[in-house]
């Protein structure tokens, strides 16, 4: 049995589709059985229940061999690093509880690092829990999300150019999520993974905002769209305008500084197993441009 935590998101739910695909019997994890249904109709077995609740996740681990686990997004938390915190705790707990034998988990890039990253402290800290386990551990340490940069949708409809925190030449190795998915589900069907490793996955190249503008701007019909580094305080209030809770903003901040000084990076030479296939071009022909399309319409 394999259990798959974050089924219906990003990541979890390419996970769950290729695991069944490879004719395995997989229960899905998640707190909406509606967004649950697909896999379920697909031959997934839901499990409806709380990431914080150790007692709840000890039932979906039950017979479980192997795990894909991670911590979800919740940035209107008013105490994100206090979620962050229950979530792990709840999970190494419960795989203890059940006795997984292997487990992937959703990491990122920077997470070898104590203070300093703001929510990727989170995930430094979900890997040292998951450490402590009897158990193989590979954490799969991601690197800066395509979907990331799906917020210029705003920018570019509202002044016309992209803006954000992050220095315009600062090379970000960027990756499409579904090809964490692809990489977490490979690993879990070959289980070649022993102890504890970690792996850093890098996207299929680095690409500055200046970069990621000209693409976009090319694939939108605004050749020449520009990007803009923007003051903290503006980012705040456009993050703040999103419905984001402060503190969720404030952490965000911390690992944008993080990555414009240098203290977040990636730690492994790029090399064939960290690279990953998909194009930013490609992302932005299939989800980018589709999102402008849609709010331009509304």
């Amino acid at each position: 049995m394999y259990v798959v935590l974050g089924a219906s998101g990003n990541t979890g739910h390419v996970v769950a589709k290729k695991l069944l695909a490879g004719k395995k019997k997989v229960r899905v994890v998640g707190r909406n059985a509606a967004h649950l249904q697909p896999l379920a109709a697909e031959g997934a077995e839901v499990f409806i229940g709380d990431l914080t609740n150790a007692a709840s996740l000890s039932l979906a681990f039950h017979k479980a061999d192997a795990a894909y686990v991670l911590i979800p997004p919740n940035p209107t938390s008013d105490e994100f690093r206090a979620y962050q915190n229950r979530v792990s705790d709840a999970i190494a707990a419960a795989a203890k509880n059940a006795g997984v034998k292997n487990i992937v988990s959703l990491s990122s890039f920077g997470a070898d690092k104590e203070s300093g990253t703001g929510p990727v402290v989170g995930l430094h800290e979900l890997e040292q829990k998951l450490n402590q386990l009897d158990a193989n551990v590979l954490h799969l340490r991601a690197s800066y999300f395509m979907t990331n940069t799906l917020p210029q949708v705003g920018a570019i409809r509202t002044i016309g150019m992209a803006v954000g925190p992050l220095r315009p030449d600062l090379k970000l190795p960027l990756i499409d999520p579904d090809d964490i998915g692809a990489a977490a589900a490979d690993a879990l069907l070959q289980l070649v993974f022993r102890g504890k490793q970690t792996q850093e996955l890098q996207g299929q190249r680095d690409l500055d905002y200046t970069e990621i503008a000209t693409i976009i701007g090319k694939a939108i019909g605004k050749p020449g769209l520009g990007y803009i580094q923007a003051p903290d305080d503006q980012i705040r209030a456009a993050m703040l305008q999103m419905e984001m809770s402060e503190n969720f903003v404030g952490l965000m901040l911390e690992m944008c500084g993080a990555l414009n000084r240098g203290h977040m990076r990636t730690l492994e030479p790029r090399a064939a197993k960290n690279t990953t296939p998909t194009k930013f071009e490609t992302f932005v022909a299939e989800t980018f441009v589709p999102a402008f399309q849609q709010q331009s319409a509304a």
